[in-house]
């Protein structure tokens, strides 16, 4: 699905990526983390076709990437709500520039409100919303799409803890019912646990360690040492070398 080979990009003197290669699987998730500056926002915005690569390349289904592709979803960190237009509307954007008919977005609208539980907010405006209720918000309107690879910039990060994993626990509940491929930037040792499946580790423009997650999938590994061990590893890992 994903092939990165021999990917270089800096900003003007400053060396952003170096030498990335990485193959992500069809419908796989992977979660990148790493300490600030390491570059893994600027991987983020190559994937999505927001900055042209220097040096490498990247195929997505095969396709080398100049330009964003209609079938990549993006989710970031500020939710990115319109705050002049009701939920149902920001939701409807994408459907609406895709020339839907106002039935068939409506219904469209509708059904992703309902899968991810808030179809009583849709006449509600972004600023009458909780924090979790705004990136289920986001969701919605990044998955109404139908996206085949979803990307996201520390998507929980802005919230609580428990709303932060109620909506890890959303993520992946979505996952098993519509496998996409998904890649996702984290902070949360924690988070890249649960929710990758390939777990990239990176530093200073390079990837350090990829680590391989044999319990992805399981909602209820938290409760499990198994889970426990695999954040060790990654822990590990982050913390050689500082």
């Amino acid at each position: 699905m994903v092939d990165i080979k021999d990917l270089s990009f800096s900003y003007g003197a400053d060396t952003a990526l170096k030498d990335i290669s990485l193959h992500i699987n069809k419908n796989a998730t992977c979660a990148i983390i790493g300490p600030s500056g390491c570059g893994k926002t600027t991987l983020l915005y190559l994937l999505a076709g927001l900055l042209h690569t220097s040096q490498g390349e990247i195929r997505v289904n095969g396709d080398k990437i100049m330009a964003s592709r209609k079938e990549t979803g993006v989710i970031l960190q500020d939710y990115g709500l319109l705050p002049w237009k009701k939920v149902k509307d920001n939701i409807a954007l994408g459907l609406t520039i895709r020339n839907l008919s106002k039935e068939e977005i409506q219904r469209e609208v509708d059904k992703i409100l309902t899968e991810l539980d808030i179809l009583e907010l849709k006449d509600k405006f972004p600023a009458q919303l909780s924090g979790g209720q705004k990136q289920r918000g986001t969701i919605a309107r990044t998955l109404v799409t139908k996206p085949d690879l979803l990307l996201m910039d520390e998507a929980t990060s802005a919230l609580d803890a428990i709303t932060k994993e109620h909506i890890q626990n959303l993520l992946l509940k979505l996952y098993h019912k519509k496998p996409s491929t998904m890649i996702f930037i984290t902070h949360s040792i924690e988070e890249a646990v649960f929710l990758g499946q390939k777990i990239v580790i990176m530093e200073k423009s390079r990837i350090k360690k990829v680590v391989e997650n044999p319990y992805f999938g399981d909602s209820k590994i938290r409760r499990k040492m198994e889970y426990y061990g695999i954040c060790l590893e990654v822990r590990k890992a982050l913390e050689e070398g500082y």
